[in-house]
């Protein structure tokens, strides 16, 4: 009996052992652990008024075949300390991903590169994985388990070329302007443009908006304002990714704009326009507090499932946004928070971040083909311009159940294997156990008894 109970005990050992190395702290290599990178953008320079609006191509990004779990961003001095809205407004910044030729490292050439874009539908614009606005510090980006925005797959990327990404950042800075939101909105007359980047001249009706600040343009400044130095700014980007693995469930991105008609106007690339104006209300209307402009459009998404995640983007006089099914059912509903301070993240008359939402898998589905109403509401209490209604959601498609799930936070998936591998001596103990505790028992009451 005691060498079966030591017999026990050293198997006991052995497998404790084993286990103690499968649950060792995680190597960078091991797929279920979450890994974090922190890169910082090429720098951009901005003086008071001045506009960047600049396409990084090529930028530091975690590579292999990889499952994106977020992507935040903000923007920093050369010190590393973030600037608030009211000095470097950050109008948005969007990340691409794209297939590069091998043989050069130089993407500028757009005829020699491949978009890989998102699912969305707005052709030739939008195409993004992430991107934000001001809204950027307190806003969430993270695809909740068992979820992931799969990359890098080998297979699908064409012979020739690597995984490459794309960052666009538009940044206005507003130190000493003469009219801070004009700045931000685009205002064409505060920039003193009549046309495009391209030169291209605008509509005459087009008075605000993307086409009046792009790279180099300047914004007016108050008078006597006596200037201030040039900042050399950058974005930080924290990505947080896995290894791609079995149990992890790829998702789709859509993006809907509240412009798209469906139809692609001449001259346009795309249906989607992207920015609208809103014109402000009657003034008995405006002191009865009731100015409110709706857009809303219908969008059909080509592929449905389970959406695990949606959130809007909107600029300043922004009051929420929503995504409805076609029977009217609320699918996401995203509303802003605007700051009241002076600090980063807080500042006040900004949107500062907009809510999200986030699903039980399972409970907010959408169908193949669904016509979906996507509604945008802004207080039209004064003119904006330049102003966007665009709703970004994931949807994961039908899947089988995941064979494990995964825990992206402290275990690696090596315990599963070695459960697999190990299962027969897991099996030996538990019978040995139950024999064990049988003859204990039975010994047990042969001894406390005495034979009539």
């Amino acid at each position: 009996m005691r060498h079966s109970q030591l017999w026990v005990s050293s198997l006991l050992l052995l497998l404790l052992a084993k286990s103690q190395h499968a649950l060792r702290t995680p190597e960078k290599n091991d797929y279920s652990v979450l890994q974090t990178s922190v890169f910082l953008s090429p720098p951009f320079f901005l003086r008071p008024g001045s506009v960047a609006n600049e396409f990084l191509f090529n930028i530091p990004f975690p590579r292999g075949h990889i499952a994106l779990k977020s992507f935040d961003a903000e923007v920093v001095d050369e010190n590393g300390v973030p600037v608030p809205l009211h000095e470097t407004y950050l109008h948005h910044w969007v990340i691409e991903r794209y297939y590069g030729e091998k043989a050069t490292q130089s993407d500028h050439d757009l005829s020699k590169i491949i978009l890989a874009r998102n699912s969305g539908v707005c052709e030739e614009t939008l195409g993004q994985y992430f991107g934000l606005g001001s809204e950027t510090r307190k806003t969430s980006t993270w695809v909740p388990e068992p979820f992931g925005i799969e990359v890098g797959d080998p297979k699908k990327i064409p012979s020739g070329y690597e995984e490459r990404w794309l960052l666009n950042i538009h940044a206005i800075d507003t130190r000493g302007v003469k009219d801070r939101s004009g700045c931000t909105e685009c205002k064409c007359s505060l920039y003193n443009v009549t046309v495009d980047e391209f030169g291209h001249p605008l509509r005459k009706d087009y008075i605000g908006g993307l086409l009046c600040c792009y790279d180099k343009t300047r914004c007016q400044l108050r008078d006597g304002f006596n200037g201030a130095e040039a900042r050399k700014l950058y974005l930080r980007y924290t990505v947080k990714w896995a290894r791609w693995d079995e149990s992890i469930v790829p998702v789709k991105i859509y993006i809907f704009d509240v412009t798209d008609t469906g139809k692609v106007s001449e001259g346009q690339p795309s249906s989607c326009k992207v920015e609208y104006r809103v014109d402000s209300c009657a003034p008995e209307v405006v002191q009865d507090g009731e100015c409110l402009d709706t857009r809303k459009t219908s969008v059909v998404i080509p592929r449905g499932g389970d959406i695990v995640y949606g959130v809007a983007h909107q600029h300043s006089g922004g009051l929420g946004s929503a995504l409805y099914g076609q029977d009217g059912r609320d699918l996401c509903t995203s509303v802003p928070t605007y700051g009241n301070g002076e600090e980063a993240g807080n500042e006040d008359g900004y949107i500062v971040g907009m809510s999200t939402c986030y699903p039980k898998p399972g409970s907010v589905k959408v169908a193949d083909g669904e016509t979906l109403t996507l509604v945008s509401n802004y207080s039209s209490a004064q003119m904006h311009t330049g102003v966007m209604g665009l709703f970004y959601i994931l949807v994961a498609g039908p899947q089988a159940p995941p064979k494990s799930r995964l825990l992206f936070h402290d275990l690696t998936l090596s315990w599963r294997e070695d459960l697999r591998e190990y299962w027969w001596a897991f099996l030996v103990v538990g019978v040995i156990a139950v024999v064990i505790i049988r003859m204990s028992y039975s010994r047990k009451n042969g001894e406390g008894y005495q034979s009539l």
